[in-house]
């Protein structure tokens, strides 16, 4: 932490720098409807996919080729790896193709295809065989081409703390920030950058429908992936058979107000984890009340801020790690056992390997999905324009909700940097719709996309049923083994079956939630074998794509 007169002024360079980076041109005259309507891709050449599980169960992949620019079609393109894997239902019982999108956004979803392998068998029935199971990897993401990357070195160990008491430590997250958005405004794939809006991804998967020959799609979105659901049902309502939409992103928030939002959902969500290790003392021994527990969280963190542990984890560190409790309950168990260790013992090397495992450190393109989450949140609508608002903003919220505030603005932090200039934001309307059925799913204390954005969704979208899993804290936890929601979406993807939409503000069906694990429990003790290990992989691939 240099405390230099240097450092103000390379921050003043920087954003005058960036006023000369390439920037999006004047939005089009036509409309993201006119613009798709304008392209018809090259069939699908479908052949032997180079990922082993998606060739163990048998999917097909193939390059869709698409408009870098649909405003001009036929100027330079780039392609979206897909994977397919067909129905085995005879043609009478063949209900199209199922598009699925796991999230982010930056989310790779090509693998999501192993969904309609009987090996997996998330749903209850034989459903799955009646469908074309699609994944793929949006624009920029994963296998597509080009793939964007920036700075692949920006995580690091032992970061000044999130938490900017000192104006040395918020001019370095700022500079860190305005050197991530300089680092895409001069990626080889920067030609990408404005062109990676939702509208854009939508298009795409406009685009895909024609690909494959489909009058209508189904589409099945996770988290971010709701956002491309709602958009793709305005634009080309005409185009949606059946529509399932897990972790409902609010169509009524900026990506900036959702931010917010997630703070206070996250200090919410991460009390009721420290209440379930409490639950748990004598296997974590962290205290027997939540109060204790968050209390020794909070004194934990002080502590790294002066001595960090094993000299690379500290407090942000423990922050990143600890907030995958506040997104699932998965990996409750685990997340405990290396928290327990490191404040019991002082051992880091289970918070470490859990920190290493979700961020890569120097390796080749190992920011792709952060660089595409930017490039999709500070473009979908206006950033905004003072600094001095954004810190306010923050200073504000972490009076209140301290447990993500400051950790999640500085992930955001590139936006007030941006080198593109945003877009207006997209009106979502279910008007298009009508009274056409769609399935949403949340669980009540979702801390990545709060209840209230689900509802908003269902009042926008006069077709929806929302189902809820009743005080859980899990974000996009369908087809995880809970009947009662796991059937409900079974009969809705079966012949559009859907539980009596309710009067009010509410949800239609409840459910229990994704189960808290007992660590006492033997199964907490194994790891998972045969076909438990690919629902698992498929799981993992989720939250890869999820988590901020």
């Amino acid at each position: 932490m240099r405390r230099t007169a240097a450092v103000v002024a390379s921050l003043a360079v920087g954003i005058a720098g960036l006023a000369s980076a390439p920037t999006a041109t004047a939005a089009p005259a036509r409309s993201p409807v006119q613009q798709s309507r304008g392209y018809t891709p090259p069939p699908l050449q479908w052949g032997e996919c180079a990922n082993e599980t998606l060739k163990a169960v048998g999917s097909e992949c193939a390059d869709l080729v698409v408009p870098l620019d649909y405003d001009r079609p036929r100027g330079r393109k780039i392609t979206l790896a897909v994977s397919r894997l067909v129905h085995t239902s005879s043609e009478a019982d063949y209900q199209g193709p199922l598009l699925l999108n796991p999230g982010g956004p930056g989310g790779s979803g090509l693998i999501l295809s192993v969904y309609g392998s009987p090996r997996v068998d998330v749903l209850p029935g034989d459903v799955e065989r009646t469908y074309d199971w699609v994944g793929f990897d949006p624009r920029g993401v994963g296998s597509s081409r080009p793939a964007l990357s920036c700075r692949s070195d920006y995580v690091g160990y032992d970061r000044p703390n999130y938490v900017p008491r000192t104006r040395a430590i918020e001019r370095y997250w700022l500079r860190k920030s305005r050197q991530y958005a300089l680092g895409c405004a001069s990626s080889p794939a920067r030609r990408l950058l404005p062109h990676l809006k939702t509208t854009d991804t939508v298009a795409d998967m406009e685009s895909m429908r024609k690909a494959l020959g489909a009058p209508k799609i189904n589409f099945y979105g996770f988290s971010y992936g709701t956002t491309l659901g709602q958009t793709y049902a305005t634009l080309h309502p005409r185009r949606v058979r059946r529509l399932v939409m897990d972790g409902v992103v609010d169509p009524s928030r900026t990506p900036y107000r959702s931010n917010l939002d997630q703070d206070v959902a996250f200090n919410k969500s991460i009390q009721v984890y420290f209440g379930w290790l409490a639950t748990y003392d004598e296997v974590f021994g962290l205290g027997t009340t939540r109060r204790q527990v968050s209390r020794g969280f909070y004194r934990e963190l002080r502590k790294l801020d002066r001595s960090p542990a094993g000299r690379v984890i500290g407090p942000d560190e423990l922050t990143d790690v600890m907030t995958g409790a506040g997104y699932y309950v998965y990996d409750w168990v685990e997340i405990g056992r290396a928290y327990a260790a490191l404040v019991n013992q002082g051992d880091a090397t289970g918070i470490k390997e859990l920190f290493d495992d979700a961020n890569p450190q120097n390796t080749p393109g190992s920011d792709n999905g952060y660089a595409i989450y930017l490039a999709t949140q500070c473009t979908d609508a206006p950033w905004p324009q003072s600094l001095r608002r954004v810190l306010r903003d923050n200073w504000y919220y972490h009076s209140f909700a301290p447990f993500l505030t400051w950790s999640n603005a500085w992930f955001n932090g590139p936006c007030n940097f941006w080198p593109v200039k945003p877009a207006k934001k997209f009106r979502v309307s279910g008007a298009g719709l009508g009274k056409h059925r769609i399935l949403l799913v949340s669980e009540t204390l979702d801390a990545a996309t709060p209840f209230s954005g689900a509802l908003e969704a269902r009042r926008r979208f006069k077709g929806a049923r929302l189902i809820e899993g009743v005080g859980g804290t899990t974000h996009a936890g369908s087809l995880s083994g809970v009947a009662c929601t796991d059937n409900a979406i079974a009969a809705y993807l079966t012949d559009g079956t859907v539980p009596r939409r309710l009067p009010g503000k509410r949800s239609d069906l409840r459910c229990p939630p994704v189960p808290q694990p007992d660590p006492t429990a033997a199964e907490a003790q194994k790891g998972s074998a045969g076909d438990n290990a690919l629902r698992e992989r498929l799981r993992a691939a989720l939250e890869q794509a999820q988590q901020r």
